[in-house]
């Protein structure tokens, strides 16, 4: 024990008299030394005793769509952290096609009892699914939150980045830039965050073109929120003479990115590609993309908070917390060609 002691001791810069006081309870040890006798407990591998150990609270259900998508285990990380903080621990659960669907997670989760669920991008976000499922979780009175896709025929907390300012500050900022054919690489229309990024697209076009509406909607192309759906999309929007793409999501815009080089065209020189998230390595591309960044840390802590107030009783509001989102502007975007600009209107 006198060894154990010692090494405990020695790791966190204390007495071995503060450790024993520290492992038996004691009082009159702060909290910082403390915490750094509990940390080099587990950096040397030593168990800590029953008494110190986390008391978890319980389970809380995270349901995301996949995790090939960087900003969903972007959410996951930060979710998972923050629940383990306030004594909770996330049960992670991820969506691949043709695998385990929304529905039968949710069942697993409610047959382990889970204290609420977390649901990012779930169903809910399709406009056209059946908002049966939830209404059920809410008479059941399980606490749940929804982050992103909001719908108003679910009473349900909902935590949502502002998706019409997104592609309105993206459009801006191409216009600046003397870009008047902008087209839109976006996902399926089903999607509430696409209608509301299509709603952005057209605002901002509307607020900074000349083009007339029915010509804009003919450089709105609707895919999928994949590589290959956002190459598709820009070979389209190319096509129709598009200086600018906006990509629905980050994953879009390199599809576009690879469209435009297939084709031996620079970006930006030739043209520009803007992104939605701000993915991990969208900085660090070749060209770093110009994208709009989500509010992911925020959004998350955001449905942290909310869900544990429903389980502590609190009062929650039913409605959508919206949080704006940034523009980020790096190397993927820049002047529109020389000869754009001479046809273009006047873009303030």
């Amino acid at each position: 024990m006198t060894t154990r002691l010692a090494d405990i001791a020695a790791h966190a810069g204390v007495s071995e008299a503060t450790v024993s006081r520290v492992l038996n309870g004691k009082p009159g040890v702060s909290a910082a030394t403390r915490q750094a006798v509990l940390t080099a407990l587990d950096v040397l591998g030593y168990e800590r005793p029953a008494r110190l150990r986390q008391r978890w609270a319980g389970l809380i259900g995270l349901i995301i769509p996949e995790l090939t998508n960087p900003v969903f285990p972007a959410f996951a990380e930060i979710i998972e952290s923050a629940l383990a903080r306030h004594g909770y621990m996330a049960v992670l659960c991820s969506q691949t096609p043709g695998g385990v669907a929304e529905d039968e997670y949710i069942e697993m989760l409610l047959e382990r009892g889970v204290a609420g669920i977390i649901f990012v991008s779930g169903l809910h976000a399709n406009a056209n699914s059946d908002r049966a499922r939830y209404v059920r979780l809410l008479e059941q009175q399980l606490p749940i939150v929804l982050v992103n896709g909001h719908r108003p025929d679910i009473a349900a907390p909902f935590v949502s980045s502002d998706d019409v300012a997104s592609l309105e500050s993206a459009v801006g900022h191409l216009a600046a830039m003397g870009h008047r054919r902008i087209g839109l690489a976006i996902g399926q229309e089903v999607y509430v965050p696409t209608r509301r990024k299509t709603e952005g697209f057209r605002r901002g076009m509307a607020a900074h073109t000349d083009i007339a509406p029915d010509e804009v909607e003919s450089l709105i192309v609707n895919t999928m929120y994949t590589v290959a759906g956002g190459q598709a999309a820009a070979a389209e929007l190319l096509d129709a003479g598009c200086t600018a793409i906006c990509g629905g999501n980050d994953i879009m815009a390199l599809g576009a990115i690879r469209a435009a080089r297939q084709r031996g065209l620079r970006v930006p020189e030739d043209v520009s590609v803007t992104g939605m998230d701000d993915s991990l390595l969208t900085a660090y591309l070749d060209s770093p993309l110009t994208t709009v960044r989500m509010p992911v840390r925020e959004m998350a802590l955001a449905a942290v908070g909310t869900i544990l107030d429903e389980i502590r009783g609190a009062p929650v509001s039913r409605t959508e917390l919206l949080y704006r989102p940034e523009l980020v502007v790096r190397n993927s975007t820049g002047p529109a060609p020389v000869a754009a600009r001479l046809t273009g209107a006047d873009t303030t």
